[in-house]
């Protein structure tokens, strides 16, 4: 008889919140296109549930939702500063929560989505606004990040398997040109791959780093057969948002067409932003550890399989501590913590105080 997978101790506990059938809503569709200079925008291999309900930042329901003041006379860099090797930070946010809600997807509609595993702001419900979540507390090492972070519930079988402490979630450059990236503006919401996505659709994602990774298996589309049943093993998964804006709209109806993966500029191997979505700014990268291994036969998503893995990202981030981390790690060119330092830059000191706030 197969082993069942080992869920590591210390997992957190949550109340099983069995998938049952979620309606996805209307659903737009387009052709992908490869990543060059030439391509559209936004990336649209995937399908994506449109939003047709109004909230309090959309009252007119159309799925729009402006940027107020938009980002004008903004043109995509193509130049290549000096190397460096990483321009980064870390955003630490461990697990507060489970819910069947999407702010994003279906706002104001509890009980809509499939079930997703929140990070970050602790108060995020279906109901989240800007507003709302600014008001938050957050589980995030830094107090001024009370961003939403949300993906689809992993599950053993009927148990809910949660990432275990702070997770990493990398602000990295996305662009050649990092000394042009700038910081999220206040509200902006996206969501990244789709679960909706087929398996290839996965595998060939401009978001796709890794895939599913255990132990010594990687870039895997589904979960691996088999992972070594030892403490120190977890499951896996890195994969990176788009990181160009349009510098328009906070929201669009597919909550994907005012982001763009950057393309490589013709005759060169520097990526910069695509001409209609201009503004660079940070690349999240999710790297999420879910603590099972051994046999992975009965693992799922809420979302249904391995390849539907997406994620959510609501910006409520405080305006000064987000810009003090982007202009002294990404364009200051460091690899730095939560708290903007560099260990092997000491030199530079660090962005945040021990505490994780401005000094």
């Amino acid at each position: 008889m197969p082993r069942r997978s080992k869920v590591l101790s210390g997992t957190l506990v949550a109340s099983a919140l069995l998938l049952t059938s979620v309606g996805i809503g209307t659903v737009a569709a387009n052709a992908h296109t490869p990543a060059t200079a030439s391509a559209p925008a936004a990336y649209a291999g995937h399908t994506m549930a449109v939003s047709t309900a109004s909230s309090p930042q959309d009252p007119d329901g159309d799925g729009y939702i402006p940027a107020d003041p938009p980002v004008t006379g903004v043109s995509s860099s193509a130049e290549a500063p000096p190397h460096r090797y990483f321009h980064e930070f870390q955003a630490n946010c461990a697990v507060s929560h489970t819910a069947p809600d999407d702010p994003i997807v279906y706002p104001q509609q509890p009980g809509k989505s499939h079930d997703h595993t929140f990070m970050g702001n602790t108060t995020t419900d279906a109901h989240s606004t800007t507003a709302s979540l600014e008001a938050g507390s957050t589980t995030c090492l830094a107090p001024g990040d009370r961003s939403g972070y949300w993906m689809p519930t992993m599950y053993d079988g009927d148990r809910p398997v949660l990432p275990v402490g702070p997770q990493t979630i990398y602000y990295k450059a996305g662009v050649t040109d990092y000394t042009s990236v700038r910081p999220f503006p206040k509200g902006l919401r996206y969501v990244v791959a789709s679960p909706m996505q087929s398996a290839q659709d996965f595998r060939d994602h401009p978001g796709f780093v890794e895939g599913w990774e255990c132990g010594d298996s990687f870039f895997n589309v589904d979960f691996p057969t088999d992972c070594p049943e030892r403490q120190d093993v977890q499951v896996n998964i890195r994969f990176q948002a788009p990181s160009c804006w349009d510098g328009k709209n906070l929201d669009t109806p597919d909550h994907q067409s005012h982001m763009a993966y950057p393309v490589v500029s013709p005759g060169t191997n520097d990526n910069a932003c695509p001409a209609d979505h201009p503004v660079a700014l940070p690349m999240i990268e999710f790297k999420m550890a879910f603590p099972v291994n051994g046999d992975l036969s009965q693992v799922r998503l809420a979302s249904g399989a391995s390849y539907s893995f997406h994620y959510d990202f609501f910006n409520a981030w405080d305006e000064p501590t987000l810009g003090a981390l982007v202009d002294h790690c990404i364009v200051g060119g460091l690899q730095c913590d939560a708290r903007g330092y560099d260990q092997t830059h000491p030199e530079a000191g660090a962005a945040l105080n021990e505490d994780y706030e401005l000094p």
